[in-house]
């Protein structure tokens, strides 16, 4: 009678891990997809990082270069100004030597108009003084021919001294014109600079955040002696054909937009006065917070390597991590300001036209 009693305890004994082995078995196959999520999540990530470092990296080598041209550009509109200043120094000695010729010229033409129009009757002229006066009009008639060239080649150098001015006056405009358009641009991509830094240390942030997740989850593999899947087994997430599936997505502010893809511009635009900015579409929140550039910023995942981001918010209604519906308010525009929209396709801009029509 013991030994049928002892069978059924040790069955009863084997029977409790069996019985508990399928819960467990469950709970392991869930962290293994968790962990490869996670892993191939953190990989996208700095992959996507190392790409922005290269984009900035090269936005650093174009300001370089147009730091180089602007300096140019600088020595030559120095060099425009000292040129002005010497023709203006120039000219005012040409004024002033034309000035003195011209009087000289003047008393010179007035003695003649007086000695041809009321010439001294000869007995009003003393005999010794007749030869000063016969050599005083033979001096006047040979002087007056030098005097007239002179005044005249004086005018002319003035007219080209006016010219040289106005041509040298005009290339200043120009290269002020050019500074100006190289000081907008590398405005613009300083600006741009800066906002693929923080999007760099934003993705960066994460993927350590994916990494740290990584190593909880294979910790609890390992106390549950579970295998911990290996670079082999690991599946690649391909990216979805539509973003967040749907062939239409909901502008995050009514109205038509003030500026379009495209140009300079990887996304949309609209004018907003303290407006509701909401979200394009269904998905999870992968980030909230300032970025330099960008006012508060909304980047809503939307699936597998999309994402949509909604800037230019002055407060935001929403956290990193949450799920949100489509539609739903992200934050709120501040006033006069200016709702930002990209949407971005392996973390590459591309035009959102086709989805918000």
């Amino acid at each position: 009678m013991r030994r049928p009693l002892i069978l059924i305890a040790a069955f009863a004994l084997v029977a409790l891990p069996v019985a508990a082995s399928a819960p467990q078995t469950g709970d392991i196959a869930r962290l293994q997809a968790e962990f490869r999520d996670e892993q191939a999540r953190a990989r996208r990530l700095r992959a996507e990082a190392d790409d922005a470092a290269a984009e900035i990296a090269g936005l650093e080598r174009e300001l370089t270069s147009l730091r180089s041209a602007v300096s140019a550009d600088d020595d030559l509109i120095a060099a425009q100004r000292a040129r002005l200043r010497e023709l203006g120094t120039r000219e005012a000695a040409l004024v002033a030597q034309l000035s003195v010729a011209r009087g000289r010229q003047a008393r010179l033409l007035s003695a003649l108009q007086m000695m041809s129009r009321k010439p001294p009757p000869p007995l009003l002229v003393p005999a010794d003084k007749a030869i000063d006066t016969v050599r005083a009009s033979i001096l006047m008639r040979a002087v007056t021919p030098e005097l007239q060239a002179r005044a005249k080649a004086l005018s002319d150098r003035q007219a080209e001294i006016i010219r040289i001015r106005r041509l040298a006056a005009l290339n200043s405009e120009q290269l002020f014109t050019s500074e100006s358009a190289q000081g907008d641009r590398r405005a613009g991509i300083e600006a741009l600079s800066a906002r693929k830094t923080a999007l760099q240390a934003v993705l960066r942030a994460e993927a350590q955040q994916a990494e740290r997740a990584g190593r909880v989850l294979e910790a609890r593999l390992r106390s549950l002696g579970a295998a911990v899947p290996g670079p082999e087994t690991e599946t690649t997430t391909s990216v979805a054909r539509l973003p967040a599936g749907r062939s239409s997505l909901t502008p995050p502010v009514a109205g038509a937009p003030s500026v379009r893809f495209g140009r300079g511009s990887n996304g949309w635009r609209w004018r907003a006065d303290g407006a509701e900015a909401r979200s394009p579409a269904a998905g999870r929140v992968a980030y909230v917070g300032p970025l330099e550039g960008w006012g508060e910023v909304v980047i809503v995942d939307l699936g597998p390597g999309w994402r949509a981001i909604v800037a230019g918010l002055e407060e935001t209604s929403v956290e990193t991590g949450a799920r949100v519906s489509d539609g739903q308010v992200l934050g709120r525009s501040g006033a006069d300001g200016e709702v930002i929209f990209e949407l971005r396709r392996d973390e590459r801009a591309v035009d959102p036209a086709p989805w918000l029509r």
